[in-house]
C-alpha cells in the first residue's frame, strides 16, 4: 500500500512537471485586461480597415456615375483629362512639400535647429511589443519635425541590436534627413558632454528655457511603470546635466501623468515656436489628460515621465492610424507618383473604351484599385515598419 502510495505522488509529480505555474489573481486579471486591450486594438483596426474601405468604394461609385452621366463620348474624355491634371497638380504639390521639408530639415542640420537626442539604448528592458511602440513614437517625431516651420536637429543615438532591426523595417527610413549613430550618446557627444542635459521626471532642476547651445535627450523607454528613476541615474552615472519640463507650474494631470517620447519632442518643437510653455503643454497633452489650469506655482510639479507609457488614445501603446496618418509622408520617389498617375489615366481610358461599346457591361474592379492606391500613398504607410515606429517624442 505505501508502495503504491509513493507511485501515485511520483506520478502526479511527473504530470505537474512542464505545466505553467498557476497565476495569482492579480496575474489573471492583468492578463484578462491585457486581452481586452488587444480586442479593442483588433476591432478598432478592423472597423478603421472597413471604414477606409467604404470611402473608397463610395468614391469609385460616384466617380463611374458621373461618367456615365455625361452627355457624350467627348464629355466623358474631358472629364477624365481633367481628372488626370488635377492628379498632376497633387502630384506637384506633393514633390514640392516635400522639398521644402528637406530643405527646413537640412537646415535645422546645419546649426538653425535646437539639437535633440533621442536615447534608444533601452531596448534590452523592454518586451517586443514595447519597442515596436517606441518606433511608432519616433516615426511621428519625425513626421512633427518634418511639419515644423523650426524643426529640430533630431539624432538617434544607441540605433543598433534589435532596436535598429524594427526602425530599418519602417520604409523609407534610409532616407531619413536625420542622425544616427550606433554608439551610445555619451560616445557620440564624447567632445560636447558639458552640453548634455537629460530630460527626466525625476530631475530637481526644472527647465525654464531651452538653450540652442545645448543638446537635450529624451530617453527611448516604453516601460510600463517598471524602471523608475533610470534616466536620472543614468545622467548621473554619465556625469551630465539633468531637468524637467516646468509642467507642474501650468496644469496639473488629471490621470496619467505620463507622457510619450513623441509629446515630450512635440512639446519643445512648439515651445521653440512660441516661447510660451503653457501653449506648447495645452497644445500638446491630451485634455483627458489635463487637469485645471494652475492659477500659480503651489510647488507642485507635477509629474511629468518623458520615457515611459501609451501613447494618446491607445491603451496598449500603439499610435492609432490617424495620429500617425496625421503628418508622415513617406520619402518616395516623384517617378511612383507618376506610374500611378498613368496607371489610373489607362485604367480610366480602358473603361470609357467599355462603356461604348456596352454600357450595360464593364468590370469596375480597376477602378477601385486606383482610386485605393491613390489614396494609399497620401497616408502614412505604417504598417509598413510593423512603421514599427518610428517620435517626438506621440
Amino acid at each position: 500500500m505505501a508502495d503504491d502510495a509513493e507511485t501515485e505522488k511520483a506520478t502526479v509529480a511527473a504530470e505537474d512537471v512542464g505545466k505553467p505555474p498557476e497565476l495569482s489573481k492579480s496575474a489573471r486579471k492583468k492578463l484578462q485586461k491585457q486581452e481586452r486591450q488587444a480586442e479593442r486594438k483588433a476591432a478598432r483596426k478592423a472597423a478603421e480597415k472597413e471604414r477606409r474601405r467604404a470611402d473608397v468604394e463610395r468614391r469609385r461609385r460616384e466617380w463611374e456615375d458621373a461618367l456615365a452621366a455625361a452627355p457624350s463620348d467627348e464629355a466623358r474624355a474631358e472629364m477624365v483629362a481633367a481628372r488626370r491634371e488635377t492628379r498632376r497638380e497633387r502630384v506637384g504639390r506633393r514633390a514640392e512639400e516635400r522639398g521644402a521639408r528637406a530643405d527646413r530639415l537640412r537646415r535645422a542640420a546645419e546649426g538653425a535647429g535646437q539639437k535633440v537626442v533621442l536615447d534608444l539604448e533601452f531596448a534590452d528592458l523592454m518586451r517586443p511589443n514595447e519597442i515596436h511602440s517606441l518606433t511608432q513614437q519616433i516615426m511621428y517625431c519625425y513626421a512633427v519635425n518634418g511639419r515644423s516651420a523650426n524643426p529640430a536637429h533630431l539624432w538617434l543615438t544607441g540605433c543598433s541590436g534589435e532596436m535598429a532591426t524594427h526602425l530599418q523595417r519602417i520604409p523609407g527610413y534610409d532616407k531619413w534627413i536625420i542622425e544616427k549613430a550606433a554608439r551610445p550618446y555619451i560616445e557620440a557627444f564624447e567632445d560636447r558632454k558639458e552640453n548634455l542635459v537629460y530630460l527626466t521626471a525625476d530631475a530637481e532642476t526644472v527647465l525654464d528655457d531651452l538653450d540652442m547651445s545645448k543638446i537635450y535627450i529624451i530617453g527611448g523607454l516604453v516601460d510600463r511603470n517598471r524602471w523608475k528613476g533610470i534616466t536620472l541615474k543614468k545622467s548621473a552615472e554619465h556625469g551630465i546635466q539633468s531637468a524637467k519640463l516646468p509642467i507642474g507650474n501650468y496644469l496639473k494631470m488629471s490621470s496619467s501623468q505620463v507622457l510619450t517620447v513623441n509629446q515630450v519632442f512635440e512639446i519643445m518643437l512648439k515651445f521653440v515656436e512660441t516661447r510660451d510653455w503653457k501653449t506648447a503643454f495645452f497644445h500638446v497633452i491630451p485634455q483627458r489628460k489635463r487637469g485645471e489650469a494652475e492659477t500659480g506655482d503651489d510647488g507642485d510639479n507635477g509629474s511629468l515621465d518623458d520615457n515611459d507609457g501609451a501613447p494618446e488614445g491607445a491603451a496598449d501603446g500603439d499610435l492609432s492610424e490617424e495620429d500617425l496618418n496625421k503628418g508622415f509622408d513617406e520619402e518616395v520617389d516623384d517617378d511612383g507618383d507618376e506610374e500611378l498617375e498613368e496607371e489610373e489615366t489607362d485604367v480610366s481610358n480602358k473603361r470609357q473604351c467599355v462603356r461604348c461599346e456596352n454600357r450595360e457591361a464593364g468590370d469596375h474592379s480597376s477602378g477601385a484599385v486606383a482610386e485605393a492606391t491613390s489614396d494609399g500613398d497620401a497616408t502614412l504607410q505604417a504598417e509598413q515598419a510593423k512603421k514599427s515606429n518610428n517620435v517626438g517624442g506621440d
